[in-house]
C-alpha cells in the first residue's frame, strides 16, 4: 500500500507540474495570440477612422473658401458615395451654425454645434477628431462625429466638415465582429472617457465601462497603457485581455478569452493522464503485496522490541534470527540507545540552564527550530507582544501587519534554508491596538562538533519611538506646514522618478506649473492670514480635483505644481481646465469685501529630448507667463517645438 500511495503520489506530482507547467504555456500562448489579434484590430479600426479622414479632407478641398450654401449644398450632392461611409455630411460655419448637411434632414441646417464638445476641440486643436458617442434624435441609434476642420485663406477657422458616422451599421467595426475566440471570447472598442463603443452584446453600448477597482488594467488602457493582462469579466470569470489604442479616434480595443475556456484543451488531456496513472496504481497492488508480505516480515519482530524500548519496556533489543542484516540493525540500535540516553541527560542539564538564564534577562528573546516552529519566547518578550505563553504561533502571526507578513515570513523561511541570520524590522499589532515597530535579529546556532546547527535564537527590540520620529522627520523634509502639499524637494523627487519612468519605459506624464493671479492684493490688504488662508483653501481644491496618484506642491509662496504621471496630453488639458475653473470660485472675505484670485497655467509634457526635469520645467513655466500675458485665468500648453498646442481660455473678471 505504501509504494501504491507513493506511485500515485507521483503521478500527482506529475500531473500538477504538467499543469503548471500547461498553464503557464497556455497563458503565454494566449497572450500572443491575443497581442496579435488585438494589432491587427486597432490598426483595421485606425485604418476606418483614417481612411474617413481622409474622404472628409477630400471633400473639403473641393469646397471653394467663401462658397454660399447652394454651392455646398451642391457639391455634397456630388459626393454622394460617401453615403457608404457615413449616414451624413455636416458642413458647419466659424460660428457653430450647420449650414449645409447631404442628404437633408428637416431642422437640422441652422443647428447651433458651438457649445458641444467637438466643436471646442476641432476650433481648439485644429485637428481631425472624432466626438464622443451620442444617440441619434430622429434614429434612436448610437453614433458619432467624424470631422476635419475648414481653414480660410488667412489661415483661420472657419468651421468644419462632419461625417456623422452610426456604431451598429457604419463599417468602423466590422472587422471586429468577425473576430472569433472560441465560443465565449470576443472583441470590445471603448473611448478613453469610458464609453463602450462596440461589444457583442448591443445592450452595452453607450454604457460606462468598469470601474479601476473591478479592472484596474481597463482603467490603464483608458489613460494610453497597450499590452496583456489577466483580470476579470463583465461576469467575474477571470480572462486573458489585451488592449492596444486607435490613437486618431483617442479609443481603445480590447479582446477577452475566459481563462476556462482556454485551458479546457488542457483539463481533458491531464484528466485522461490521471485514470491512466490510477488504473495502473490499481494493476500493481497484488504484485506489491505479495512480494512486500515476504519481505518484510523478520522485521516485524525487530519493530515490536524497537517499539518496546521506546516505551521503556525493555532496555535492549535481542533478536534470534541468522540475517546478518537484522543483527547489525540491532547492534547498531542498541549502541544509538546507549548514546542517547547520555546525552538526555547532558541535555535535560542544559535545557534548565538555558531557561534560567533566558527568564532572567530583561531583552526579549525566543528560540526556534529548524521546521521554523518558535518553541520558546521569554517573559520579557511574552510581555512586550501582549500574549500567553499558550497561543499558538497560527494565531499570533496573524498579527504581524499585512503589509509585512509575506516578505518577513520569506526572509524566515530563507534564513531556515541557508542558515543565514535573519534580520527583520516589522510591525506587529497587539490585541489592546498598539501598533509597535520591532527590531529582530536571529542567529543560527551551531555545533561545536561537525558543523551541525540546533535552531535558531532571536533577539527583540522595540524601536517604535524611533520609527515614529523617522517617519515625522521624513514628512517634515518633503511637505509644506502650510499646505500640507509636497514642498520643492519632494516635488522635484517625485519629478527625478517620473522623468526616470519615462526613460525607461515612455510612460507619459504632464507637467502643471502655475502662480494665483491677483493674490497680492489680499496680503497687502487683508494681511498675511488671510494670504495663509485662501493658499490652503485653493491647496484643498487642487488635491481634490487631481487623481490619487497624481502629486501636488507648493514650491513656494504662491507657486504651485501638479505631476500628472501616465497622463496624456488631453488628460492634462481637461485636468488643468478643472483646476482653474475650481479655483475661481474661491473666495475669502476681510472687512465686508471678496477676494478671488484666477489662475495662469503652463501645461507640458516629457519629451525624448529632454536631457532633465529642467527642460519640462522651463517649458511649463513659459507657459504659465505666457497665460499671464494674454489676460491671465488660462490654460497654455508648451511642447517641445517652443509651440502653443492651443490658445490659452481667457475669463476676465
Amino acid at each position: 500500500m505504501g509504494l501504491a500511495v507513493t506511485w500515485l503520489l507521483v503521478v500527482i506530482l506529475v500531473l500538477g507540474m504538467a499543469w503548471q507547467l500547461g498553464t503557464a504555456m497556455v497563458k503565454a500562448t494566449n497572450m500572443a495570440h491575443l497581442r496579435y489579434e488585438s494589432t491587427l484590430l486597432a490598426d483595421e479600426v485606425t485604418e476606418q477612422v483614417e481612411t474617413r479622414f481622409d474622404a472628409l479632407t477630400r471633400l473639403n478641398d473641393q469646397l471653394e473658401p467663401g462658397a454660399d450654401r447652394n454651392a455646398i449644398r451642391t457639391t455634397l450632392k456630388q459626393n454622394a458615395a460617401l453615403m457608404a461611409w457615413f449616414e451624413g455630411v455636416v458642413v458647419v460655419n466659424a460660428q457653430g451654425r450647420v449650414i449645409a448637411d447631404w442628404p437633408n434632414v428637416e431642422g437640422r441646417e441652422g443647428l447651433d454645434t458651438a457649445p458641444l464638445e467637438y466643436f471646442k476641440m476641432l476650433r481648439g486643436t485644429r485637428m481631425p477628431y472624432v466626438s464622443e458617442p451620442f444617440v441619434g434624435r430622429a434614429s434612436g441609434i448610437p453614433m458619432v462625429l467624424v470631422s476635419v476642420p475648414r481653414t480660410g485663406s488667412d489661415g483661420e477657422f472657419a468651421g468644419f466638415i462632419g461625417g456623422i458616422v452610426s456604431l451598429h451599421s457604419g463599417g468602423l467595426f466590422d472587422r471586429l465582429s468577425r473576430v472569433r475566440l472560441g465560443e465565449d471570447g470576443y472583441a470590445g472598442v471603448a473611448t478613453s472617457s469610458g464609453k463602450i463603443l462596440y461589444h457583442p452584446n448591443r445592450g452595452l453600448i453607450m454604457n460606462e465601462v468598469p470601474d479601476n477597482d473591478f479592472n484596474p488594467w481597463l482603467g490603464l488602457a483608458l489613460d494610453g497603457w497597450e499590452g496583456e493582462a489577466e483580470a476579470p469579466l463583465l461576469n467575474g470569470e477571470r480572462s486573458f485581455q489585451s488592449y492596444r489604442q486607435v490613437w486618431p479616434a483617442d479609443w481603445i480595443v480590447g479582446l477577452y478569452l475566459p481563462n476556462d475556456q482556454a485551458q479546457q484543451p488542457l483539463s481533458g488531456f491531464l484528466q485522461r493522464l490521471w485514470w491512466l496513472g490510477v488504473a495502473l496504481t490499481l494493476l500493481m497492488l497484488p504484485l506489491l503485496w505479495v512480494l512486500l508480505r515476504r519481505m518484510l516480515s523478520p522485521l516485524k519482530h525487530l519493530a515490536r522490541q524497537i517499539g518496546e524500548v521506546g516505551r521503556g519496556e525493555r532496555e535492549r533489543v535481542q533478536l534470534g534470527t541468522h540475517m546478518q542484516e537484522l543483527q547489525h540493525v540491532a547492534g547498531t540500535f542498541n549502541r544509538v540507545e546507549d548514546e542517547r540516553q547520555v546525552l538526555m541527560t547532558n541535555l535535560q542539564e542544559r535545557e534548565a540552564f538555558l531557561d534560567s538564564v533566558l527568564n532572567a534577562t530583561p531583552q526579549g528573546m525566543f528560540v526556534a527550530n529548524f521546521d521554523g516552529h518558535i518553541t520558546y519566547m521569554n517573559p520579557s518578550l511574552l510581555g512586550m507582544l501582549g500574549i500567553q505563553a499558550e497561543v499558538p504561533m497560527e494565531a499570533w502571526l496573524r498579527q504581524i501587519h499585512p503589509d509585512d507578513r509575506e516578505g518577513a515570513m520569506d526572509m524566515w523561511q530563507h534564513s531556515l534554508k541557508t542558515g543565514s541570520d535573519f534580520v527583520r524590522q516589522l510591525r506587529f499589532e497587539r490585541t489592546d491596538g498598539e501598533t509597535l515597530w520591532l527590531d529582530i535579529h536571529a542567529r543560527v546556532v551551531m555545533l561545536s562538533q561537525g558543523g551541525h546547527s540546533l535552531g535558531l535564537v532571536g533577539v527583540v527590540k522595540d524601536i517604535t519611538e524611533r520609527r515614529e520620529l523617522e517617519a515625522i522627520q521624513r514628512w517634515e523634509a518633503e511637505h509644506d506646514p502650510l499646505t500640507g502639499l509636497l514642498n520643492r524637494r519632494g516635488f522635484e523627487r517625485r519629478l527625478d522618478e517620473a522623468f526616470a519612468d519615462f526613460q525607461k519605459t515612455s510612460t507619459p506624464s504632464a507637467l502643471l506649473l502655475f502662480d494665483l493671479d491677483h493674490f497680492k492684493p489680499i496680503n497687502d490688504e487683508g494681511g498675511h492670514a488671510l494670504g495663509d488662508e485662501m493658499l490652503r483653501r485653493i491647496a484643498q481644491v487642487v488635491a481634490w480635483e487631481v487623481r490619487r496618484s497624481d502629486h501636488v506642491a507648493r514650491q513656494g509662496g504662491d507657486e504651485f505644481g501638479v505631476l500628472l504621471p501616465s497622463c496624456t496630453l488631453s488628460q492634462a488639458r481637461r485636468i488643468a481646465e478643472a483646476l482653474r475653473n475650481s479655483v475661481g470660485e474661491i473666495s475669502v472675505v476681510h472687512e465686508g469685501k471678496e477676494y478671488r484670485v484666477t489662475l495662469s497655467i503652463g501645461v507640458t509634457t516629457f519629451h525624448e529630448d529632454d536631457s532633465s526635469t529642467e527642460d519640462a520645467v522651463a517649458r511649463a513655466d513659459a507657459g504659465s507667463y505666457a497665460a499671464k500675458d494674454k489676460g491671465r485665468n488660462g490654460v497654455v500648453i508648451k511642447l517641445h517645438d517652443d509651440e502653443e498646442a492651443a490658445d490659452p481660455i481667457q475669463l476676465f473678471d
